[in-house]
């Protein structure tokens, strides 16, 4: 019990954006990171929607295997993978109960498992794609596979902004908490510090949209001040700016090594 404790009380708005910090700027290190961008994208295209037409367990835990294998090498933070398990549970859980409660009986477990594992599938090919990889360079690989240059920037910019907006986040719970009061006894299952908390989390939604509004209103005049639409629709510069990309033999192996392997799960399943 003391040890489910000490682990509840690293959970700070602190350690969350430092995990957050982490994934957007610290995905440089990871051996993923060094594949061109726009291989990983295609990479991704197909385990985000093969897994959907599969039906065989063995195939889909064999694709499952492979995105462990990929998420750990993509170094990803803790804390996406703790969000990720608890949304899996969350979202499979209560189907599971439901079922149950209709009628159902244990194996309606099956084909919840087939759907966890086709969720798990996609969400770390997710993970190991959008978290292992520089934003830039997963917004310069979607410029070059011909994506609008608004939507590419956006997705980049939506990375750098995060941690941004979680500090301004902090700042906000954190000036209410200083001009509030606590309450001085917890409650029975500490209700009435959870009341208080999600009271200090409604108030801070505000001020939080305005604080964006005015980012991004402030981001968009720099933007344009420096030629940022008219250099998106020069051929010249979108040249110049997406020269660095290039397919080595990494990329090859990489994407033949996929083949194989999910060529011989079918094979087998």
């Amino acid at each position: 019990m003391q040890l489910v404790r000490n682990w509840f009380n690293k959970i700070t708005i602190e350690r969350i954006q430092l995990e957050l910090m982490n994934t957007a700027y610290g995905s440089g290190h990871a051996s993923l990171s060094r594949l061109d961008p726009r291989c990983m994208l295609i990479w991704y295209l197909f385990f985000a929607i093969a897994p959907w037409f599969i039906s065989s367990i063995n195939v889909l835990a064999g694709l499952f295997l492979m995105m462990v294998v990929t998420t750990v090498l993509s170094r990803v933070t803790p804390f996406i993978i703790v969000v990720l398990c608890l949304g899996l549970i969350g979202q499979v859980g209560w189907l599971f109960i439901v079922s149950l409660f209709f009628g159902g009986d244990i194996s309606s477990a099956l084909p919840l498992l087939k759907l966890t594992l086709k969720l798990s599938v996609v969400s770390l090919a997710s993970i190991t794609v959008f978290s292992g990889m520089d934003p830039e360079k997963i917004s310069d690989g979607l410029l070059a596979l011909g994506m609008p240059a608004a939507f590419s920037f956006s997705l980049s910019y939506g990375y750098r902004i995060l941690p941004v907006l979680f500090e301004e986040f902090r700042n906000v719970m954190l000036s209410y908490r200083l001009r509030g009061k606590a309450p001085e006894r917890p409650g029975f299952l500490y209700w009435r510090l959870a009341a208080y908390y999600i009271k200090l989390l409604v108030l801070s939604f505000f001020p939080l949209m305005l604080a964006t509004a005015k980012r991004s209103r402030t981001t968009v005049e720099a933007l344009e001040t420096r030629g940022f639409s008219y250099g998106m629709k020069n051929p010249a510069a979108k040249k110049l700016k997406l020269s660095h990309l290039t397919l080595s033999a990494r990329d090859v192996l990489f994407l033949f090594g996929t083949a194989a392997y999910t060529a011989l799960l079918f094979w087998i399943g």
